[in-house]
């Protein structure tokens, strides 16, 4: 098998392509998801997962100023805003609109996001999905 056909994991920072590598891990929530009537009663704790590669267009050019970075508390916030938003029916959509928010900064140039239910089964520690989406070419 050539090297070319061999699928190679996705490198969040990367100097070679000028990548920053920007994370959220392990917050938690409380979100009104799930297709069952309890799950729209009550909310449940989900856990969010997000892995996004940045651009550096040039890294002289932060100058020590929040202004010029991708900043995890604004993306922190507008998930907590996105989850009390209203109910969700399945985690894929939740997931999917994570994803949409992190890409429009056009300095996001992949977004991998996970979302977790935590107390569905007692025997696993959590369910859920993990998506990977990229920027769409302009």
């Amino acid at each position: 098998m050539s090297q070319a056909n061999v699928i190679q994991p996705h490198r969040f920072a990367d100097a070679r392509n000028a990548l920053r590598h920007v994370f959220v891990h392990d917050l938690e929530l409380a979100a009104s998801i799930g297709v069952y009537t309890y799950e729209k009663i009550e909310k449940q704790r989900i856990r969010v997962n997000l892995d996004l590669s940045v651009r550096e267009d040039d890294a002289s050019m932060i100058e020590d100023d929040i202004a010029n970075v991708v900043c995890y508390e604004k993306v922190v916030s507008a998930i907590r805003e996105l989850v009390d938003a209203g109910h969700v029916n399945l985690v894929e959509t939740l997931a999917e609109r994570i994803a949409a928010l992190c890409l429009k900064d056009r300095r996001v140039s992949l977004a991998r996001v996970r979302v977790e239910k935590l107390d569905v089964f007692p025997d696993a520690t959590s369910v859920g999905v993990e998506i990977e989406r990229v920027q769409p070419c302009p």
